[in-house]
């Protein structure tokens, strides 16, 4: 249910900590089964170890999962504990960028639970809002009635309402989160789309992320759109003439190849997308 539907009044979670496990868990099994690619499109025009690199990191990574301290993690603590992993594990600069990523993303997943967990007043019809510890009154009271919040109530029940309710407010966190991902390697790589790097993968993903939210598409669908953008991004890169890390000292000759970085980002969205709760079974993803 975290991807589809809540019963009326209910926030929605944009990630939940079972999903990104899942996620982490099929992100190192399609590192794991393309590790040979990954290194062979980095032995063309960089050292020849990203596949190795990230296997070995998110393999760490899965090692302490399961664990008593991981097992207790929200969605946000988990993936900024799964970030430092990346970054102590993964060498070269994958490592630090996919890290820091991770770290981002889970701050901006964490900060967004602090936030809907907070107890939130609908506004009355004239506009204003009710004083603290109460909300308005519902059918049946008269219009400036106001009703007593009980010390056991839920803040997240049908209490709630706005837009933070509901899959468009799921599409919405999860576009805070990955833009926040995007940037932290934008700004730690010092790199921009066009390079050939990961980013040729991760920008269109974002903005097609962006798009789908404004379009008010649910989660699955927003995610099948960024999955397809990312797609079409891998490719374009290979054209690219590097820009930034190893394969920028080849020049012109680092045309005519894929990104390694950019082919591992891919391999981490269609995870993504893959194990989204909520998506149908029978629907196909881009690229199968």
């Amino acid at each position: 249910m975290e991807c589809g539907s809540l019963p009326a009044g209910v926030r929605a979670r944009a990630m939940s900590a079972t999903w990104a496990r899942a996620w982490l868990r099929a992100s190192a099994a399609a590192v794991a089964e393309q590790r040979a690619w990954l290194t062979d499109l980095d032995a063309a025009i960089g050292d020849g170890d990203h596949g190795i690199n990230l296997d070995r990191g998110l393999r760490r990574v899965l090692e302490a999962l399961d664990g008593a301290e991981t097992l207790v993690l929200p969605t946000g603590d988990l993936l900024e504990w799964a970030g430092r992993v990346i970054m102590g594990s993964v060498g070269g600069a994958s490592g630090a960028l996919y890290g820091r990523a991770l770290q981002r993303a889970g701050g901006t997943l964490r900060a967004e639970a602090a936030a809907a967990a907070e107890p939130r007043d609908p506004p009355a019809p004239d506009g204003t809002s009710a004083p603290a510890g109460v909300q308005r009154a519902g059918p049946g009271h008269g219009p400036g009635d106001v009703v007593g919040r009980g010390p056991g109530d839920d803040p997240d029940g049908p209490s709630s309402s706005g837009p933070r309710n509901g899959a468009g407010d799921r599409v919405r966190v999860l576009v805070l989160a990955f833009d926040a991902a995007v940037e932290a390697i934008g700004a730690l790589g010092r790199a921009s789309p066009g390079d050939k790097t990961m980013l040729d993968v991760l920008v269109p993903a974002s903005l097609a992320l962006r798009r789908s939210m404004s379009e008010g598409d649910d989660v699955p669908a927003a995610l099948s759109q960024a999955l397809g953008a990312a797609a079409l991004g891998l490719e374009a890169t290979r054209p690219l003439v590097a820009r930034r890390g190893r394969a920028s000292y080849l020049g012109e000759r680092s045309a005519g190849h894929l990104d390694p970085g950019a082919a591992s980002s891919l391999l981490l969205v269609r995870a993504l997308v893959s194990t989204c709760p909520d998506l149908p079974r029978d629907r196909r993803l881009p690229g199968d």
